[in-house]
């Protein structure tokens, strides 16, 4: 599986330096924030989630939608592995990457797991309720029949920021 390609549409600085792990997921995770922003109109927590196919290709997106749609299962994971499965027209979601603004809660990290993507790309932390290394580490435990890669800190600052804005405007 090939990770989409880095340089300056990708959103990398050419000042900053390279990140070989994370670099190729800027422009994901840009796209991601953008989902994150469709959120926020609704007074849904402003987090976002892009599925890629192994090359590159979008298969599903999705924003919080939990005030909007009175779903306490709308997280932006779940709704983007959804439209994938959908796209795809299989629930296994092998080769894929699940590219998110926020570490994944417990539901979203079982999904993940159950969707068989191959790898997860998430930007802030969450302390509080992350399960995929803050608090638990749902992806990577050991006696689950599977375990995707897991990548963080990509656009870290730019993803945290997004979500205390919202919260602090609240």
């Amino acid at each position: 599986m090939s990770a989409p390609q880095s340089g300056p549409l990708s959103g990398s600085s050419p000042s900053a330096t390279p990140d070989p792990l994370r670099d190729p997921w800027i422009a994901p995770m840009r796209r991601a924030l953008g989902e994150a922003a469709r959120a926020t109109g609704t007074g849904d927590v402003p987090v976002g989630a892009v599925v890629l196919s192994a090359d590159g290709t979008v298969l599903g997106t999705g924003h919080n939608e939990r005030e909007a749609t009175g779903d306490p299962t709308a997280h932006a994971e779940v709704l983007a592995l959804r439209a994938a499965a959908r796209a795809t027209g299989e629930w296994r979601l092998t080769g894929a990457t699940l590219v998110v603004t926020l570490e994944p809660c417990t539901m979203c990290a079982g999904a993940i797991v159950l969707s068989r993507v191959d790898r997860v790309v998430y930007g802030a932390r969450d302390a509080k309720a992350g399960a995929v290394g803050s608090l638990w580490d749902v992806v990577r435990d050991r006696r689950l029949n599977h375990r995707p890669e897991v990548i963080t800190g990509v656009l870290e600052n730019e993803c945290a920021e997004r979500l205390t804005a919202f919260f602090r405007d609240r």
